[in-house]
């Protein structure tokens, strides 16, 4: 499936019909797009799995439909309620997924004019609330990619800003590397309607507002994340993938990240992060290949602290001690901050 989760088919979804699988969250972890990292982190896979199922069942009780069918205990499909110890399968609906085809260095998603329904849309929407000092924002205002103007601000945006109405961007997601684009430029590709983009970015900002209600009950703050959708066979939008955790999304807790950004601040200063971003800059479709390093595992004391703070985001939103032991956020906090370069 991907570099933190795999997939197991249980049945082919076919344009009409969904399919059937399972997820089955890893203790693997990734960052800068380089796929697998060459430590695992333990009970992340758990972690994440049931907190994205508590966060799926929040939605559907908003009306907000879903993928998720539920939990796996002892091969049975189960409400998060339901089960009696942690698990880190999910079982979901299956929407067929349609790559476009690599024509040279250009993709060709022209496949995508005729599909009626039954597909994951390939986009990765992402929203901001604010902007931390490690948001691709202010790297591709840097290199001119884009203007304040293209994110509805009227003018330069400056590191941990928050915003008023929350920036709506988008990227692809079926390329080998991810490529932001703009509404217009997502239109194209993904073939949607006038009506659907609208509705697709309506959804995002109710995704968006739930997350953000659901971590401020523990004091953290949602600064950004992103989201997957697809379309039922009648062509109604749909979430898919997982949401709402530390890998989906960048939560702060009195401005300290609280995140997978704790582990991209540890490697961002190293020889191998400067090398990814030199590779990528000669060859955006095979820099991984042409990558002069390889990243070293985590201290193994920084390993315990994110596992640690994984478990705990858990229980803290869940309200529930599904790992027992953990300290609070605020404690692992303390240790982490102890490691990370200042």
């Amino acid at each position: 499936m991907g570099s933190v989760k795999d997939l197991k088919i249980l049945n082919r979804a076919t344009p009409g019909n969904f399919g059937q699988a399972r997820f089955i969250f890893s203790d693997r972890y990734s960052i800068f797009d380089w796929g697998e990292m060459p430590d695992r982190i333990n009970y992340k896979g758990v972690a994440i799995a049931l907190l994205g199922a508590y966060f799926f069942e929040k939605l559907e009780k908003i009306g907000v439909t879903t993928h998720y069918a539920g939990l796996v205990e002892n091969n049975i499909v189960k409400k998060l309620s339901e089960i009696k110890k942690p698990t880190n399968i999910m079982e979901v609906k299956l929407l067929r997924v349609i790559s476009p085809e690599l024509q040279g260095d250009q993709y060709d998603y022209s496949i995508y004019r005729t599909e009626k329904g039954g597909f994951l849309i390939p986009l990765e929407v992402i929203y901001r609330n604010c902007l931390p000092p490690g948001s691709s924002v202010f790297k591709r205002l840097k290199n001119e990619e884009i203007k304040p103007g293209d994110l509805g601000l009227d003018k330069e945006p400056v590191p941990n800003q928050k915003l008023d109405t929350p920036i709506l961007d988008v990227s692809t997601k079926l390329e080998v590397t991810d490529r932001y684009l703009t509404w217009p430029e997502a239109q194209q590709i993904s073939c949607l309607h006038d009506n659907e983009i609208i509705k697709l970015k309506n959804l995002t900002n109710r995704v968006n507002d739930l997350i953000t209600r659901e971590f401020l009950k523990i004091g953290m703050v949602n600064e950004d994340g992103k989201i997957e959708v697809g379309f039922d066979s009648e062509r109604r939008l749909m979430v898919v993938d997982v949401l709402g955790t530390l890998d989906e999304c960048r939560f702060t807790l009195n401005g300290f990240p609280v995140s997978k950004e704790i582990a991209r601040i540890y490697y961002r200063d190293t020889a191998w992060c400067q090398a990814v971003e030199q590779a990528k800059k000669e060859n955006r479709q095979q820099w991984k290949n042409i990558c002069e390093l390889n990243p070293e595992p985590l201290s193994s004391g920084l390993n315990l602290l994110i596992s640690q703070i994984y478990c705990a985001c858990t229980n803290e939103i869940t309200e529930n001690e599904w790992f027992k032991d953990v300290p609070p956020v605020k404690e692992i906090l303390k240790e982490i901050k102890k490691i990370l370069p200042s």
